[in-house]
């Protein structure tokens, strides 16, 4: 089949605070991180040796998938850092940096490599991807998605000619100045004399260096137009809006958690909720442990965290709260992530718990 490569060493500094403590490949969606998804779907195709570069709070994705054997694959991590005075210290090496350093190691990639970005589900077909690569006899491959024209300045233009040989990349142009809408997805197949191009020991990109190298030096790179889900959580907005569009349902094989309770409703074991004195309008998931006091209003699309605490007359709309977050008696919440030690709205102007300034209350429901 393919061997599999997922990119999650970065910082993930477009989504803080949501990656203050965590990596963003394991930000949850659905209560599930989001690298979970990924690697599902790699076992799924048969992709079953996986290799995740690592850096940023590694230990968190490292302590939660283990060897990957619950999945039915092998994963294997390579950390990214340095020892600075005594202290060892993160410092991603980039994407194709990343893997010449695992191949300089081992000599991993000895066969056709999928390569992922660890902070977006997708639901590729991935044998049909590695047919195309196959068949046209490709060192490298791009799938690239078809994007409305004012939306390119957000994205890796690739520019490709009938053939699909990839003649040139744009990073984020202007709708004026595109001369493409097919954007780079972050997923690529790779042969193994790719990575050998890649200079050792140093931070190297693939997108901003790799590639353009295969571009000047004229060798089978080529771009796949495909259709499927890509959802790409590169900023904080984008993660309340896919946060939104899964509870509503317009998201595929994402499986509402709990049980559903009435219409647009799941709930989870142990809750303790004053049905006959609250107003929870679907769709809405409270998960397990949560309290919800008389008077409490939650009002769709909202994900309440498991061990999550509303006091009386508390209203949460269209936000989701992360695990074991108090929100305060009669406070109103709405468009907003919360966690017990901050609160950020869509445009990622964040509050801390214990800022006198701000007029809202919330905090740790363990407490």
């Amino acid at each position: 089949m393919a061997k599999g490569m997922i990119l999650a060493a970065g910082q993930g500094t477009r989504v803080r605070p949501l990656t203050k403590y965590l990596p963003k490949p394991m930000v949850p969606i659905l209560g599930k991180p989001v690298l979970e998804y990924l690697i599902e779907h790699l076992a799924r195709y048969g992709v079953d040796e996986i290799m995740i570069n690592v850096a940023y709070n590694h230990y968190k994705i490292e302590d939660y998938f283990g060897d990957g054997h619950r999945w039915g694959v092998q994963i294997g991590y390579s950390y990214e850092g340095v020892r600075e005075h005594g202290e060892v210290v993160p410092r991603p090496l980039g994407s194709a940096g990343g893997m010449r350093k695992i191949q300089d190691f081992s000599g991993f990639f000895d066969q056709t490599t999928l390569v992922v970005c660890g902070d977006a589900i997708v639901d590729l077909d991935i044998r049909a991807a590695l047919d195309e690569h196959r068949l046209k006899g490709a060192l490298a491959s791009v799938i690239t998605l078809e994007v409305p024209r004012e939306q390119v300045q957000n994205y890796g233009v690739v520019v490709a000619d009938g053939d699909g040989r990839v003649l040139s990349f744009q990073e984020k142009p202007s709708p004026e100045a595109a001369l493409s809408t097919h954007a780079s997805t972050g997923i690529y197949v790779l042969e193994p004399e790719v990575i050998d191009l890649v200079p050792p020991g140093e931070a190297f990109d693939i997108g901003s260096q790799l590639f353009p190298m295969l571009v000047e030096k004229s060798l089978p790179f080529f771009a796949q137009k495909r259709f499927f889900n890509w959802i790409d959580i590169g900023r904080l907005s984008d993660y309340w809006s896919v946060l939104q569009r899964v509870l509503r349902g317009e998201v595929a094989q994402m499986d509402m958690p709990g049980r559903e309770v009435r219409p647009g409703v799941w709930v989870g074991l142990n809750t303790s909720i004053a049905w006959e004195s609250v107003q929870i309008v679907g769709p809405v998931h409270i998960g397990s442990g949560v309290r919800i006091e008389p008077g409490a209003s939650v009002i769709g699309p909202s994900w309440i965290g498991h061990g999550s605490h509303l006091r009386p007359g508390a209203r949460v709309e269209r936000s989701i709260l992360f695990p074991y977050t108090r929100i305060g008696e009669g406070q109103r919440f709405i468009d907003k992530i919360v966690s017990p030690q901050y609160c950020v709205d869509r445009s990622g102007e964040t509050l801390y718990v214990g800022d006198d300034t701000a007029a809202l209350r919330w905090g740790d429901a363990r407490g």
